[in-house]
């Protein structure tokens, strides 16, 4: 968990606090929105995070 909390400070570089939310988001929930934006942004975003080891998907906004 600690872990997930890192790589959202540093690659979103988002407060200890918001990192820690979303992690317990992510934990509790299953899922969370890190990044909205552009679908290039948003394809990057997801293979940083897969390259850290964590799963990540792309979906449209509703």
């Amino acid at each position: 968990m600690t872990y997930v909390e890192w790589v959202f400070e540093s690659y979103f570089h988002m407060s200890r606090r918001r990192a820690r939310m979303l992690m317990l988001q992510v934990h509790n929930e299953g899922r969370a929105v890190v990044s909205r934006g552009a679908r290039e942004q948003m394809e990057a975003d997801a293979q940083a995070m897969q390259s850290y080891g964590l799963w990540a998907t792309i979906e449209e906004a509703e």
